[in-house]
């Protein structure tokens, strides 16, 4: 069984007990947490598709890491202009734990 889930405004394909990365989600490791926004629900090969599903699919923050390092450097000749910044996006590691 799988099921297709909006998570942070893009859609991840999840499985039960598949581990994840998604954009930063507010919570604490250990904390549950229920996405009622599903999209698509595969049951043995029975589709379910739009405002006929009624699973709910849970999840754990098993914790958080950062990505890899983003640089932004504008630059223009002969003027002396310079102006570097750089980020690091946060992700939440999440492991589904049923989808029901």
């Amino acid at each position: 069984m799988f099921a297709v889930v909006k998570i942070a405004g893009q859609q991840f394909r999840v499985k039960e007990g598949q581990s994840f990365y998604v954009p930063h989600i507010e919570g604490n490791t250990g904390d549950k947490i229920d996405f009622t926004e599903v999209l698509l629900v595969d049951d043995a090969g029975k589709l379910t598709i739009g405002s006929d599903i009624t699973v709910k699919v849970s999840a754990e923050i098993i914790g958080e890491r950062q990505g890899d390092k983003v640089i932004a450097f504008k630059m223009k000749r002969r003027k002396g202009f310079r102006k570097k910044k750089g980020h690091r996006t946060v992700y939440t590691q999440l492991k589904i734990s049923s989808i029901a």
